[in-house]
C-alpha cells in the first residue's frame, strides 16, 4: 500500500531512492516532483524525510522532458549564484551568465551568448561606465516603486499600492534573487530556492536555529521586528525575572520527569499484555513484567532527572546572563 495515496500496487510500482529507505508509488512520487519542479525548488525532499532526492532519481522520475529540462536550469542557476565569482548579463531578457575570474583589476565583462554581447561591469553589475564610477544596486522595493498610478486622482491609492508591494518584495542576502512574500505576520524564516539561503524576512540576515531565540528584535511571526523599548524591557524581564522562572520550570520538571517515565512504562508494556496480538503472555508473567519496567523506570528516572536539571539550567542561566545581558549592555 502506498502511504500517499493509500492505493494497493504491485511491488514493481514503488521505485528505490538512493537518499532513504522510504517508499511511494511512482504516480505519487512523478505528481510530488512535478509541483516541486514548477515552484522553482532544487532541493527536493523526500515525501517521509527531511532527505533530499538525488538528481538521478529526479531525472528517472520526471517523465516530461519539459520538466527534467527546467529542473537542470534551476539546478545549474543555483549552482552559479553560490559562486562569488558569477555575474549575471544585466540585459533585458537575458538571464547569461560569465564566470569571471581575476576582473578586480580590469572590471569590464562581456556576455558571451550568441546575439548578446552587452558590456556591464564586474563590481557593480551594471552596464558598462567607462567614465564614472559604479552605480549603487537599487534593492528590491525599487521594482515596487516604479509602478505608476493609472490615473492622476489615484495617486494616494498607488502610492499605498506601491508601498505594500515593496515590503512584499525583497532581495536575498547572498545571490540577490527577488523573493516575494505576503506580508501577513506569518513565519519569516525564509529559503531562497535558487541559491539555498536561510534568511530572516525581517532583518535579511543569514539565520541560524537560535536566530529567533537571540534578543535581536527579530520574531518567528509578526510583520515587524521589536521595537527598542519592547526589547529592552524584554531582556530586562528575562534578566530579572530567570531565577524564578527557572526555578519554577525545574520545580515542575523534577516531579514529572520522575514519576511520569515509571507510569508511561507501565502502561506501556500493560498495552501489549493479554489481548494484544504483541504479545503471548500469561496473567502472572505480564504482571510480572509491568511490575520489573515500573521498578527499573524508578531506578532510572532520577538519573534522567539529574542529568536534566543538571545541563537544561546551567544553559538557561549562560543563556540568560550571557547572550542576554551582553546584548542589553549593547
Amino acid at each position: 500500500e502506498c502511504p500517499l495515496c493509500l492505493l494497493p500496487q504491485l511491488p514493481e510500482a514503488f521505485p528505490t531512492l538512493a537518499s532513504c529507505k522510504h517508499r511511494s508509488c511512482r504516480a505519487c512520487l512523478e505528481q510530488y516532483l512535478r509541483i516541486a519542479v514548477s515552484e522553482s525548488r532544487v532541493q527536493v525532499a523526500c515525501p517521509h524525510c527531511p532527505a533530499a532526492l538525488q538528481p538521478d532519481d529526479i531525472h528517472r522520475l520526471l517523465a516530461e522532458p519539459s520538466l527534467r529540462d527546467r529542473y537542470e536550469e534551476f539546478l545549474l542557476r543555483r549552482l552559479l549564484a553560490a559562486d562569488p565569482r558569477t555575474r549575471w548579463c544585466p540585459a533585458p531578457n537575458c538571464s547569461y551568465a560569465v564566470i569571471a575570474y581575476g576582473c578586480a583589476e580590469c572590471p569590464r565583462l562581456t556576455c558571451g551568448r550568441e546575439g548578446c554581447g552587452t558590456e556591464f561591469c564586474y563590481h557593480c553589475r551594471q552596464p558598462w561606465h567607462p567614465d564614472g564610477p559604479c552605480v549603487p544596486v537599487l534593492p528590491a522595493p525599487g521594482l515596487a516603486n516604479a509602478a505608476q498610478p493609472v490615473h492622476p486622482e489615484d495617486s494616494t491609492h498607488g502610492e499605498t499600492l506601491d508601498q505594500a508591494e515593496a515590503e512584499n518584495i525583497k532581495v536575498c542576502p547572498r545571490c540577490s534573487a527577488f523573493i516575494m512574500k505576503i506580508n501577513d505576520g506569518s513565519c519569516n524564516r525564509m529559503n531562497c530556492t535558487v541559491c539555498g539561503c536561510l534568511f530572516c524576512w525581517l532583518c535579511l540576515q543569514e539565520i541560524t536555529d537560535v536566530h529567533f531565540l537571540s534578543p535581536s528584535g527579530c520574531t518567528f511571526w509578526g510583520k515587524r521586528p521589536w521595537s527598542r523599548t519592547r526589547k529592552i524591557l524584554w531582556q530586562l524581564g528575562m534578566v530579572l525575572g530567570a531565577p524564578m522562572v527557572i526555578s519554577l520550570v525545574a520545580g515542575i520538571a523534577v516531579p514529572v520527569i520522575t514519576i511520569g517515565i515509571p507510569v508511561y512504562m507501565g502502561r506501556k508494556v500493560l498495552a501489549g499484555g493479554p489481548g494484544s496480538r504483541r504479545s503471548s503472555l500469561s496473567g502472572c508473567q505480564q504482571c510480572l513484567s509491568v511490575t520489573s519496567s515500573v521498578l527499573l523506570s524508578l531506578f532510572v528516572s532520577p538519573i534522567i532527572t539529574a542529568v536534566t536539571v543538571g545541563v537544561g539550567v546551567p544553559l538557561l542561566l549562560t543563556y540568560v546572563y550571557g547572550v542576554v545581558v551582553l546584548s542589553l549592555c549593547r
